[in-house]
């Protein structure tokens, strides 16, 4: 392959994904809309992608969930309107920080159950071992054990 095919294909496949990238700039003329928007773009998580806020994802819904932010904050929606109608169309998910309720029980208080259960395991391991450890044996298992040690000095002489 030629060097100038190589460019002109590394060329047309920059220029093809350039051209689908999805860059929209929102514009406020207050900057205190602005940064409710920056702000609720990075506490609101984007539902297609894998632990990413809506300001770093390029997927299409979350261009689509930008566009609504801004719309809403351009019509002075409320912070707790905002919340509301994101959670009521897709759920807590869409939350970084989702409400503690009983659906998200084990989602706020799981880890330290978690850590909990494995203490406890750990303890239960460790005083089992120590009992072994500590457990003397019977007057027959002494006197066989000693019997094994007296011949094994007999076999070493």
């Amino acid at each position: 392959m030629s060097v100038a095919r190589l460019v002109s294909s590394l060329i047309l496949l920059l220029s093809f994904t350039l051209s689908h990238a999805a860059i929209v700039a929102f514009e406020f003329e207050d900057p205190e809309k602005e940064d409710r928007f920056k702000r609720f773009s990075e506490e609101l998580r984007c539902l297609v992608c894998q632990n990413q806020s809506l300001a770093d994802s390029n997927a299409e819904l979350a261009l689509d969930l930008r566009s609504e932010l801004y719309t809403m904050i351009k019509n002075d929606a409320s912070d707790d309107e905002i919340v509301s109608f994101m959670v009521d169309r897709y759920g807590d998910f869409v939350l970084y920080r989702p409400p503690v309720n009983s659906a998200t029980w084990f989602l706020w208080f799981g880890p330290f159950l978690l850590i909990f259960v494995g203490l406890f395991i750990l303890f239960m391991v460790i005083r089992s071992v120590g009992k072994q450890q500590s457990s003397e044996l019977s007057d027959e298992e002494q006197e066989k054990l000693n019997t094994l040690l007296n011949n094994n000095k007999d076999n070493e002489s």
